[in-house]
């Protein structure tokens, strides 16, 4: 066996991450991943930061108990307020969630570009830094996506449900001639069916997912713990979940083992 095998973590606070993990699995197939959802306290949305900073370390140190030699902290509420602390606190790596405010201000036409994320997102220093920096000349519309984890979290993305509360939220922005929508949340992504169902044509979803995962290739690369060995016939995923399992497992069925040959697939049930 050459290089580090040791699995690579990701969590989130709940299935949203599993946008990230099936980018990750994509450009890193020789790896194995362990991926915490936090399914007893989602949504974090709207969480005071210091519960988040608190459920990160939980959840943090339990991955490291399993080996895990990277962590992707797949959900941008937590990225915004915990990354900084668990970056201070341990020596491995962390790659966060950064709001993609950049490539969609970089190539708006209209100047106008919509952001759609949660509470803690929007008050977080990433999100805050990176609209001064890179959307100074831009008009921002920025919507919180109340509600739509849930649906998420409850099998319900493409569902008249979503697609009403989406209207509402996403109209606006069109009023506006925003050309670039950004899914400021990793739950976001299940809902692109009934996106590109509303949208104008004209108007680009952008997803952070595949950014985060050619990151954190880099991340690995220069910190030599890359796994070298071909272990595509046998990766394997553990599934960690503080509650049931039942959606993370629908929804792994339906995006993820599809595209990858993946074999073993572990569901657990863990408490933090």
């Amino acid at each position: 066996m050459s290089g580090n095998c040791n699995p690579i973590g990701i969590f989130d606070s709940g299935a949203g991450g599993l946008t990230v993990l099936s980018e990750l699995v994509n450009v890193l197939p020789n790896e194995k991943y362990i991926y915490f959802a936090d399914s007893a306290n989602c949504p974090y949305g709207s969480k005071p930061a210091e519960e988040i900073i608190n459920l990160s370390d939980k959840i943090t140190r339990f991955l490291i108990t399993k080996g895990c030699k990277v962590i992707v902290v797949a959900c941008n509420t937590a990225t915004a307020a915990a990354i900084d602390y668990l970056r201070n606190s341990y020596s491995i790596p962390f790659i966060g969630m950064e709001p993609a405010i950049k490539p969609a201000s970089q190539n708006t036409k209209t100047k106008s570009i919509g952001v759609l994320a949660t509470a803690g997102t929007f008050k977080g220093r990433l999100y805050i830094e990176t609209s001064r920096k890179y959307a100074a000349d831009v008009n921002v519309c920025y919507q919180v996506g109340e509600g739509l984890v849930e649906l998420v979290e409850s099998g319900k993305a493409d569902s008249p449900e979503a697609e009403q509360l989406l209207h509402r939220y996403i109209d606006p922005m069109v009023d506006c001639n925003i050309d670039h929508l950004v899914l400021g949340c990793t739950h976001y992504p299940f809902l692109k069916p009934v996106l590109e169902r509303m949208l104008p044509n004209h108007v680009t979803i952008v997803d952070p997912a595949p950014a985060v995962a050619l990151q954190t290739k880099r991340v690995a690369e220069n910190n030599g713990l890359l796994c070298n060995q071909n272990l595509v016939d046998s990766t394997s995923i553990d599934f960690y979940s503080s509650s049931n399992t039942e959606v993370l497992k629908m929804l792994v069925e339906m995006n993820i083992r599809p595209q990858y040959r993946i074999e073993d697939l572990y569901f657990n049930n863990v408490k933090l």
